[in-house]
Parts: structure tokens; C-alpha cells; sequence
């Protein structure tokens, strides 16, 4: 594999150096770091129920954010490409918004579980009319993301944590997804969205879940 020589900028060189570990920072870019998706990262990927993502906006300011759903929310469609729906939230958009205006993302699967992280960092996109969408219930937009590096992490420090119950607020297709009781809430009550499903009389209002 040719080598990404833009991997390490200056700031990572110093470092490197100040702490003698710059043959071995060349060394893991050669054997570990990719610009694909082989088939032991597709099955992680698609078993994840939880990503973290970070965006920064034209600006260069970074934001980071967790991504939630059930296993097999993010797709592999190939190689070098993964999708993942955008649900409904609190409106801000800081996340999709920055991906709008720098489109450079990082992401991190990671399974506390298991012990293991992969990092992914490429380029996103995103489509309201998305082929994927209708296969996302209750999905905004379809987030596409075209991998140019791809490479695990050293699990040493991951706490082990074992899954207790999975959000009941991720849509499902059998059932309707319940409301954040924040949106009943006076001070955002007369700002939502006039299809907010928090408007609807009989909705279910859940605190946590």
C-alpha cells in the first residue's frame, strides 16, 4: 500500500519525536492504516449499535457526538463506502450542519463489550431522497461517508461494560417511537417543528429510556 505521507502533519512529527516514537508511527501507518473497509471491519461496523462522530465547521471549531441505533443502523455498501440514517434530535444540527460546510469527519466504533475501536475518517455526504431512506424508519436524511483511512486503535484503555437495554427512542417500523419529555416541556413547547410528533395529544412521553 503506497504510503499516506499527509497522515502526520507537523504538530504530530514533534511529538513523535520529542518522544522517540516516530519509527514507530511509520511503521503502524505501513501495516494498519487503510483506505478501505476489509471484511473483519464490515463485521464490526454492522454489529455496532453506537458510534461516536467529530465534525468541525468551515471555521475549523470541532464538535464530537454520539450516534445511536440498533446493530446494523451503519451499512458497509462497499469498500470504501458506509451509511447511517439521521434521526430525529434537538434541532440543533451542529453535527450534520458542520458535515454541510466540511465535509471531513472522524469516526469511532468502539465496543466496550468486547474491548475493540476502529477509526474511521472520510468524507461525508448527505440526501434527503437517499435510496436508503425508506428502509430507515422515521430517518431525516441519509448520511453516506467515503472512507480514505481506515484503522483499529489499541484497546488497552477501553473499560469493559456490558449492555444493559438499548434506547426504546430509536425507530422501529413495528412500533411508535415515544417522545423525550423535554419536548413537552414549557420552554420548548411553542418552538418545535409543526410536525413534531411531541404536538400529537396521545403521544407517549418517556423521561429516560
Amino acid at each position: 500500500m503506497a504510503r499516506m505521507e499527509e497522515l502526520y502533519h507537523e504538530g504530530s512529527r514533534r511529538l513523535q519525536d520529542r518522544f522517540d516514537t516516530r519509527r514507530l508511527a511509520d511503521r503502524i501507518e505501513e501495516r494498519i492504516v487503510r483506505d478501505h473497509i476489509d471484511d473483519d471491519d464490515r463485521a464490526f461496523i454492522e454489529a455496532a449499535d453506537m458510534f461516536f462522530i467529530a465534525t468541525c465547521d468551515a471555521e475549523g471549531r470541532p464538535n464530537c457526538s454520539y450516534k445511536g441505533g440498533e446493530p446494523g443502523f451503519v451499512r458497509v455498501l462497499d469498500p470504501q463506502t458506509i451509511a447511517f440514517p439521521s434521526y430525529d434530535g434537538n434541532g440543533m444540527y451542529l453535527t450534520m450542519g458542520n458535515a454541510l460546510v466540511n465535509p471531513e469527519v472522524g469516526l469511532l466504533f468502539i465496543s466496550f463489550e468486547v474491548r475493540r475501536r476502529l477509526r474511521l475518517n472520510g468524507v461525508a455526504s448527505i440526501a434527503e431522497d437517499d435510496p436508503l431512506l425508506p428502509e430507515y424508519p422515521e430517518a431525516q436524511f441519509v448520511v453516506r461517508v467515503h472512507a480514505t483511512r481506515v484503522f483499529p486503535n489499541c484497546p488497552r484503555y477501553i473499560h469493559q461494560y456490558q449492555l444493559v437495554e438499548r434506547s426504546r427512542f430509536v425507530p422501529k417500523s413495528e412500533c411508535r417511537t415515544p417522545v423525550p419529555q423535554w419536548k413537552r416541556s414549557e420552554w420548548a413547547n411553542d418552538v418545535l417543528p409543526e410536525r413534531d410528533p411531541a404536538l400529537e395529544p396521545d403521544a407517549e412521553i418517556v423521561h429516560r429510556g
